[in-house]
């Protein structure tokens, strides 16, 4: 099954939503209206993905669909750095023994073709292919068994980064979290149809046609399921939470010489049966 949170309106300027949404179930070219505000509301829902399976309401056809963040307001955005054996190699670092965690805020998020709002406090501003867990159940302190069932499904993200404000101290938050940067979406594919709670999936990313990361999910060091287990054992995981699993090589602060995204790029980023993300970058204050 495929739900997407989509739009009536379009995005306005910074903190401005733009529009009402709706969660919809995705049937070939009808989005079937769910009569909850997102995915999010979805998942937390008294029936969850069982009710949305069989749901009906008005139909909106997929053409036309704008498309929000999948969960516009998650109650938390967990990351993982250092995941894929390739990028961990190309960044000049051993192996971890344990997930590298920051957070990214609910602000930073934006849907799957809204403009990515460049900071004019950088000058590298890079790209970085994700896939990203949807949390669908409550779970703390999972056993192998309670994390795949807490593994909704699936959905793609980019942790576009300020590198120059990243490595400015040993913490990483402040070059992750830059308002209305994170495109997440279209849909959340649920893990049955994504190959299982632990998928081995194609990622893609593309700056203005050009090839810039290509690996599989299969490469990830630490698995959705055990990213489930690691961070539900410190904090409570609900509902509509994301677990961005990390980035496969080629990201640009590691090509030589470095390449940033400028003010006119285009960013695709794809992930094998998930969907498709296309951003345009703009700088910040450009509606």
């Amino acid at each position: 099954m495929k739900l997407a949170t989509i739009r009536f309106g379009e995005p306005g300027a910074l903190g401005d939503p733009g529009g009402r949404t709706t969660a919809v179930r995705v049937e070939g070219d009808s989005l079937i209206d769910l009569g909850l505000p997102d995915v999010g509301a979805v998942l937390a829902s008294p029936g969850g993905l069982t009710a949305a399976a069989t749901a009906d309401g008005p139909r909106h056809s997929a053409a036309d669909a704008v498309f929000a963040p999948l969960v516009p307001r998650p109650g938390k955005v967990v990351c993982v750095g250092l995941n894929y054996r390739n990028h961990i190699k190309e960044m000049g670092r051993d192996l971890p023994e344990y997930p590298t965690l920051f957070c990214k805020f609910a602000d930073t998020l934006i849907g799957a073709h809204d403009a990515i709002r460049r900071p004019v406090e950088t000058e590298a501003f890079d790209w970085e292919a994700e896939l990203a867990v949807v949390v669908g159940r409550q779970v703390r302190r999972a056993d192998e068994a309670e994390a795949e069932a807490a593994v909704a499904g699936f959905t793609v993200l980019n942790d576009i980064t300020c590198r120059d404000w990243q490595f400015r101290t040993r913490e990483w938050l402040q070059g992750k979290n830059w308002d209305s940067t994170t495109p997440l979406g279209p849909y959340l594919v649920t893990a049955d149809e994504a190959g299982g709670p632990r998928p081995a999936l194609g990622v893609r990313c593309e700056v203005n046609g050009r090839v810039m990361q290509q690996d599989n999910t299969g490469d990830l060091l630490f698995d959705p399921v055990d990213l489930v287990r690691y961070v539900s054992t410190m904090i409570r995981l609900n509902p509509g939470d994301i677990i961005a699993t990390g980035t496969p090589g080629g990201v640009g602060h590691a090509r030589k010489p470095p390449v940033f995204l400028q003010p006119g790029d285009t960013v695709v980023t794809e992930i094998e049966g998930l969907g498709r993300l296309e951003n345009e970058v703009v700088p910040e204050g450009t509606r």
